[in-house]
């Protein structure tokens, strides 16, 4: 249960977005979280990812190695997409590696072609943070796209400061408070103390100052 009132976020929401200047380009929705009563030597720390119901991510740039079946499915979507023989050719160069998968936000790998990664990329992948996420072969390409594009992740690291995109100012309101009343409920089952644990809450946009939702 939210301790925050849905007619004091919907307002808050309202007020966030109609401050903004209108831009040229979508907006992400943040959450910004201090949390109270952790140490992060001490304490074990938390990660967890959940779904939200509307797309938090829709330009997350995502590329698949792929087996045939795979491949063929992203190329239909426009997602891209290499398979081993294009992995050969660059022959575990890691420049032409880094030039190719640099560019995309998460990786996807063909469960059967895991194994074979790292002979035909070494540690590349690994190295610049690149490892890819497994997808069965009975998996479907678009729905794993758009499952990440519709996931956010909460991670405890060496701070006891959270950010984290939840939204984007191209949906509605009421989308926007969806988002973000399952990202906090999800966040809160994560603490040890649940809602004691939370210290402040604050939602931006991307250019936008801050308004405080808690604490």
């Amino acid at each position: 249960m939210s301790k925050i009132s849905s007619e004091f976020l919907k307002n808050t929401i309202t007020q966030m977005l109609s401050d903004r200047k209108k831009r040229e380009f979508t907006e992400t929705v943040e959450l910004q979280i201090g949390l109270r009563d952790y140490n992060p030597d001490k304490d074990k720390r938390f990660t967890g990812s959940i779904k939200l119901p509307n797309m938090p991510y829709p330009n997350k740039k995502i590329a698949i190695i792929g087996t045939m079946r795979h491949c063929e499915e992203a190329k239909a979507a426009g997602i891209a997409c290499i398979d081993t023989e294009g992995l050969k050719k660059f022959n575990k160069e890691p420049k032409l590696i880094k030039k190719w998968f640099k560019p995309y936000d998460t990786l996807l790998c063909s469960e059967t072609l895991m194994k074979q990664l790292p002979k035909l990329c070494g540690n590349v992948l690994s190295k610049i943070g690149k490892f890819p996420i497994s997808i069965t072969e009975g998996e479907s390409v678009v729905a794993k796209v758009k499952e990440l594009q519709s996931t956010v992740r909460f991670q405890l690291k060496k701070v006891v400061c959270l950010a984290t995109a939840v939204a984007t100012d191209a949906l509605t309101e009421e989308q926007i408070r969806q988002n973000i009343n399952m990202s906090l409920n999800f966040l809160v089952s994560l603490l040890k103390k649940g809602w004691q644990n939370l210290k402040t809450v604050h939602i931006k946009t991307t250019m936008s100052k801050s308004y405080r939702i808690f604490g």
